[in-house]
């Protein structure tokens, strides 16, 4: 069965909440329907659950089989350990096991999984090359663990007597995702910030304890509310600021925020000898050496403690239940505990019972030492939920997942471990019967902890000379316990272990006490001092020996103290080539990424991915340095750059300084910019259409290591993920698409489409023009479809949106729709693919008639040749084919120039012709005004007199208008549904300065696609389009919850 390529997805048993899937349906469908011989997986079968975050019939729907039996798997995943009677043998299997550090409780399992033959791989042992696990739930602790202590926060200041905005918020499990959960932490800190807190329980101070994940975790939630860091030797400080003396009605600002510190060991504890520092390294060696303070100098200024840092017995306590008692009869300002580490009777003593997701709080009275199970009374209110990161089962099991599904292939195709990858190969902790060599030690450790040994170690340890060695480090992590213990077994030695303490982590130390033993002092000696070189490899000096007694550090310590909020922040340097109107919204976004803990969007979206302390500077380049000063004026990290992108030297000196470039320049300039990038190995994005010379540079990309992100802008760009994100979900559930409709303008608003051709240019109409004279080709009802480009304007048609029925509009067909039908892969399915260009109703026929009449030519007029001047009048009536003396009464007024139209054949309705005619007028193209020099032909005439008569004044608002409709058919149910996506932005006034529809929604994507590649969301190299779930699914959720929203219906 081993490397069959069949995936098993157990029903999880161990808990009531346990609700995570180690592989979501999308996972499965993509490692599905990519092929098994790109993913190694053939098959998947998931044992039904009817409390797994995701129903089974979304498994089904996707291709997987759903069936009690996995006898057919030769991989099977689950979260939790199985019970032992489900083993299958010789089967390979993937959970939590908790067997690697020889942990009793877990043996049995261990013995079976021996029995049976199974291969055993577990996630906590699978690391990456910086030697951190690759999965791990503990930020999903945090983030739980944190929400749940907010909302019993509420609700124990309510019983003293405190109505508070914490009220309002509940259990994690209660709500629809971790943004929905983060959305209403962020409305209590809306409330806190507006109308204050009590000033009774002022100020309000979490003290978090560690640095790692969970802690993480916790303050990624904590940093939605107004909050203040400070420093553990500030905490005395921030009582001692209440109501000003002078002023006693003035509130103090700290009703209106919460301090957060976060402490470390160096904070809990110091030497006894009062002329040493704390040693981080000494201290964990020598815990003894140390006085517990925490009690003394954090404690009696916390609020609440969020205990998230790993102990053990060794160490002092954070705090007792003596000191807790003394600290009360002085007056404690503590409300609460919030023990997400759930270490029971460890650091925090009266911490003895652990609680339930949907019992999660007892309260403790250290006065009577008792134990209430109700918010009433004196004491401290305290959590210790043991399955935190299931309350948010959706969103832990895609971060799961995500990394999982990289390598589920590997596993469900291999048979020999030795040809896994090295990180995967690490994680084998037993194949065929036996322990791999890595994990040999957790038998030796087991025969010599037998109970047997533990009740009369003389008979079986009956060595002449023994002495008890302590080991803390990594020991179990880095596998140096199997040096440790190599070393006595080499020497003719023995030992039995006295005392295990693990840590629940990799950046967590372990310890170990071993009575090593040998029946010759010399042997023992040499045992000593090689244990003494493992543990000090650059060190010669002799340990001291006191009471037979010997202590060993295996492994470095490295200190680390906790980062303040005012540490200085790496750089990480953006590009943007081109100082556009597309270039503000775009540098505005990314510059402010350092101040984006007090954005909702980026809290939601990109807070844990982004990597911390860092800030985002942006570089605008411009080829004129004065455009490029007014993008990034009044902008902090951004700065201007003079820049020709034709001069090599100087667009390689600017690229090599950033991480990501945007190229917003002409699209004929990007593969310039392109090419410097792969040269110097720099990422790049683009909002324009990836053309073939584009195209051409995939694999040099690749090569280079370089995402070149094309089409992230509006259309191209939100009209991909928006299509893709609608079909995706269709094929997951095996529906075909029957047809695929776009239609996407940009517009001048209802109240600025003010001139008789309802259209307006936020840049110069030259492009726009020349998009009307593109042919176009489209699929409808199974026929191909072509227009020739002469014809475009004639070919539209009248258009209404359902949702949106105020607007009178019309689309005109986009270039060559069938191209999307392929990228979209719906092109042999789809009887229907059409993209098309929204206008107001009436812009194609007068838009048509101005092109019969020849304004949109591009060839050189003889009027305006070799510098000859003449009038907008006379040059419209030689247009016009009217003779020069008839020019005064022909083009006397509207009705003159809209009966010369038809007498041309222009155009047959009259009413149509008027409205042309009132164009021209509108466009001056009648006055008695000099055509500039500068005009060359009839098109430079039109570009001139559209850039001047319709542009928008400052304060006229723009619109963009993107609406998608999908008919879906589903073979096996006869079942038919419309889906429809509309996306509606208008143009808004920033700071004085109006911010247009079409800059914003073609800058954002470009920025978030920046972002996402700096952040390591996209893995992909080459040049790519947004048209994959690693770029649209995130670049969505981040448009959406940046402010750009899309309706979405399903008829």
């Amino acid at each position: 069965m081993l490397g069959n390529g069949v995936v098993g997805i157990v029903s999880e048993t161990v808990n009531k909440w346990e609700r995570r899937a180690p592989l979501t349906p999308s996972h499965c469908a993509r490692l599905l329907h990519s092929g098994s011989d790109k993913t190694g997986v053939s098959r998947i079968v998931v044992q039904p659950s009817t409390k797994r975050i995701h129903h089974d019939a979304l498994y089904e729907e996707v291709g997987c089989h759903i069936s009690e039996d996995l006898s057919e798997c030769g991989l099977i995943l689950g979260i939790k350990q199985p019970k032992p009677e489900m083993i299958l043998p010789e089967r390979a299997y993937a959970f939590f096991s908790h067997t690697h550090k020889a942990q009793k409780e877990n043996m049995p399992l261990l013995d079976k999984i021996l029995a049976e033959k199974v291969s055993l791989y577990d996630y906590e042992l699978i690391a990456g090359d910086h030697g951190r696990r690759l999965l791990a739930f503990g930020k999903f602790a945090g983030r739980a663990g944190f929400i749940d202590f907010l909302r019993g926060l509420g609700q124990r200041y309510l019983s003293l007597g405190y109505s508070t905005p914490f009220l309002s918020i509940g259990a994690s499990y209660m709500y629809s995702s971790l943004a929905a959960a983060k959305a209403a932490v962020i409305s209590v800190g809306e409330e806190i910030a507006t109308q204050g807190l009590p000033a009774g329980i002022c100020p309000l101070v979490f003290v978090f304890t560690g640095t790692g994940n969970v802690s993480s975790g916790a303050q990624e939630i904590f940093k939605l509310l107004p909050h203040t860091f400070v420093d553990p030797s500030r905490l005395p400080g921030i009582f001692g600021t209440g109501k000003d003396a002078a002023q006693p009605t003035r509130t103090s600002r700290r009703v209106f925020q919460v301090y957060g510190c976060v402490v470390t060991c160096k904070d809990m504890a110091e030497h006894k000898d009062s002329t040493k520092a704390f040693d981080k390294a000494d201290y964990y060696a020598h815990p003894e050496h140390y006085n517990p303070v925490f009690h003394e100098k954090i404690a009696p200024y916390a609020s609440v403690i969020v205990n998230c840092m790993y102990w053990e017995k060794r160490f002092p306590r954070l705090l007792s239940i003596k000191q807790f008692q003394d600290l009360t009869r002085k007056g404690c300002v503590l409300v609460g505990i919030c023990d997400i580490t759930c270490d029971i009777g460890g650091s925090i003593e009266f911490v003895k019972q652990t609680t339930q997701i949907d019992s999660p709080f007892f309260r403790y009275d250290p006065v009577k030492d008792s134990y209430h199970q109700d918010m009433e009374g004196d004491g401290v209110v305290c959590s210790a939920v043991d399955i935190l990161p299931t309350e948010f089962a959706k969103e832990a099991s895609k971060h799961f997942g995500d990394i999982l599904s990289q390598f589920v292939g590997n596993l469900a195709s291999t048979k020999d471990i030795k040809k896994l990858p090295a990180h995967l190969m690490k994680a084998c902790i037993a194949q065929g019967g036996a322990l791999t060599p890595l994990y040999e030690y957790i038998s030796r450790m087991r025969n010599s902890d037998s109970e047997e040994i533990l009740k009369n170690p003389a008979s079986h340890f009956n060595k002449k000379y023994t002495t008890l060695v302590s080991l803390s480090g990594h020991l179990f992590d880095q596998f140096l316990i199997n040096e440790a213990l190599d070393i006595i077994e080499a020497a003719s030695g023995s030992f039995h272990l006295v005392k295990c303490e693990v840590g629940p982590s990799s950046h967590a130390m372990s310890y170990s006490e071993l009575e090593v033993g040998a029946d010759d002092e010399e042997v023992l000696d040499k045992i000593i001092d090689s244990l003494t070189c493992l543990a000090n490899p650059n060190e010669n000096q002799a340990l001291k020996q006191e009471a037979n007694k010997i202590s060993l550090r295996v492994g470095k310590v490295q200190e680390s103290g906790t980062k303040k909020e005012n540490d200085t922040k790496k750089k990480v340097g953006v590009l943007i080539i081109g100082a556009g109107r597309v270039c503000q919204p775009a540098a505005e976004m990314l510059a402010s990424i350092g101040g984006m803990s007090s954005q909702p969007w980026y809290k939601t979206c990109m807070e844990g991915d982004f990597e911390e302390n860092s800030d985002v500077q942006v570089t605008v380049a411009s080829l004129y340095l004065k455009d490029a000063e007014e993008i990034t004026e009044g902008i902090p990290n951004a700065s201007a750059v003079q820049l020709d992108v034709s001069d090599a030297s100087s667009l390689h000196k600017y690229i090599s300084e950033a991480e990501v470039v945007i190229s917003l320049l002409p699209a004929f300039c990007h593969v310039t910019v392109a090419n410097a990038c792969i040269e110097l190995k720099k990422h790049l994005v683009t909002a324009s259409y990836v053309d073939d010379a584009m195209s051409k540079l995939n694999e040099k990309a690749e090569s280079a290591g370089i995402t070149i992100l094309g089409e992230m802008g509006l259309d191209p760009g939100i009209d991909h993920m928006m299509a893709m994100k609608m079909i995706n979900q269709a094929h997951v559930r095996k529906g075909k698409i029957k047809s695929f409709t776009s239609y996407c303008g940009g517009l001048p608003s209802p109240a600025a489409a003010n001139n008789p051709l309802a259209y307006k240019f936020s840049w110069s109409p030259a492009g726009a023009i020349r998009a009307g004279r593109n042919p176009a080709t489209y699929k409808s009802n199974g026929e191909i479809v072509n227009v020739d480009g002469k014809n475009l304007y004639d070919s539209a048609v009248k258009h209404r949106i359902p949702d949106l029925p105020a607007f009178a509009l019309e689309c005109l067909p986009n270039r060559n729709s069938l191209v999307y039908g392929d990228l979209y892969g719906i092109g042999k399915e789809a009887a229907t693919v059409f993209r098309g260009t929204l206008r107001y109703e009436g812009f194609g026929e007068i838009m048509g008639i101005l092109s019969r009449i020849g304004l949109f030519e591009s060839e050189p007029h003889p009027l305006l040749k070799d510098g000859k001047k003449t009038t907008f009048r006379m040059f419209l009536s030689e247009l016009l084919k009217i003779k020069s003396e008839e020019v005064d009464g022909s083009l006397r007024g509207e009705k003159a120039i809209s009966e010369k139209i038809v007498t041309l054949g222009y155009c047959k309705q009259q009413s149509t012709a008027v409205r042309a005619a009132k164009t021209i007028i509108f466009l001056g193209l009648h006055e008695q005004k000099e055509v500039p020099a500068s005009c060359k032909s009839a098109f430079d005439v039109t570009c001139l007199v559209m850039e001047d008569r319709l542009a928008y004044s400052s304060t006229e608002q723009d619109m963009v208008l993107l609406h998608h409709e999908v008919e879906v058919e589903f073979p096996d149910s006869q079942l038919k549904e419309k889906h429809s996506a509309t996306l509606l932005e208008f143009g808004m006034t920033k700071n004085g300065n109006m911010i247009t529809a079409m800059a914003f929604t073609v800058g954002i994507p470009a920025a978030i696609g920046a972002l996402l590649i700096l952040g390591n969301k996209i893995k992909t190299r080459g040049v790519l389009r947004p048209i994959d779930p690693e770029v649209y699914v995130p670049a969505m959720d981040i448009i959406q919850a940046y402010g750009i929203k899309v309706m979405e219906k399903v008829e």
